[in-house]
């Protein structure tokens, strides 16, 4: 064995000890196992991907490591293809009572990806604020509020759950206030605190902030959706529950996911990057 590969031989503990901190790091972040797993995978392709001289001027590779997998789970939690909870097949060790991290991973799957990314690598592996914003792409003190959004968001929505039934009530409720173009009604449907992100993937011309609060949102909302010729707004299943799509003549111009807290939305997605809507639009093709 050469020297270079004697550089980059590792104590198999070391390996195994690194292997499971990254499916742990993926699975929080997507809440299955089966991906995660894929996750892990990829990162270490990409590792073995870079030249040589690459990766020996990587001087920590276990953060690197942590912080690709963080990478492309933010990747793969894009509102459209976000993961759903339920581990497939054995979900990876953790300390949490297992009752207890199920009902986590549910709740996690509610937040925004940068949200969820926030939480989990802050409040759940005690990252280091520098790391966690490399991971995310976001400033410390922007990490900072995002774990505070999703502390505070979690706690809504165990505080007040919601079922199938009230969830699909809420989002037709705000369909028809906003095909309505009825701004006190739907302020009334939205949590004081609501916020709405906007998914433009840079390729519409959109906000590239989220925006807070019941009555920005109203006004986010309404300007977004204003009522033109062609212009319509259905109910449909998106990503397993009531959704808004939005369609202009034939095509597919937004996906909107919402997310209800007894009856209230407390947090709304709208989708008008392009890329992430070829799905839709191709689905809505060959329906004809």
């Amino acid at each position: 064995m050469d020297r270079e590969q004697d550089d980059e031989t590792v104590p198999i503990a070391e390996l195994l000890d690194e292997r499971r901190r990254l499916l742990n790091v993926a699975y929080w972040m997507l809440g299955r196992s089966r991906e995660a797993d894929d996750v892990v995978a990829e990162a270490y392709r990409r590792w073995y991907g870079l030249s040589d001289d690459h990766r020996t001027r990587i001087a920590e590779p276990r953060s690197w490591l942590v912080e690709t997998v963080g990478g492309i789970c933010l990747e793969r939690l894009a509102p459209t293809g976000r993961s759903h909870p339920g581990p497939v097949g054995a979900a990876p060790s953790h300390d949490l009572d297992e009752e207890v991290s199920q009902a986590l991973l549910d709740a996690l799957d509610t937040l925004a990806p940068a949200e969820r990314a926030a939480f989990v690598l802050n409040d759940v592996f005690g990252m280091a604020p520098g790391t966690v914003a490399a991971i995310v792409g976001q400033t410390e003190q922007e990490c900072g509020e995002l774990a505070a959004r999703g502390r505070h968001s979690l706690r809504t929505r165990w505080a007040h759950p919601t079922t199938p039934q009230q969830h699909d009530r809420v989002v037709r409720a705000v369909r028809r206030a906003c095909v309505a173009e009825r701004p006190e009604h739907l302020r009334s449907l939205l949590a004081p605190d609501a916020t709405v992100f906007f998914d433009g993937g840079g390729k519409v011309r959109t906000l590239t902030r989220p925006v807070h609060g019941a009555r920005r949102v109203t006004r986010s909302l309404l300007t977004l959706l204003a009522g033109r010729p062609g212009t319509t707004l259905h109910c449909q299943s998106v990503n397993g529950r009531t959704g808004i799509v939005v369609r202009y003549g034939d095509e597919v111009a937004a996906v909107i996911s919402l997310d209800v807290a007894g009856d209230h939305v407390v947090q709304i997605w709208a989708v008008l990057n392009p890329d992430k809507l070829r799905h839709w639009n191709r689905a809505a093709t060959q329906e004809k």
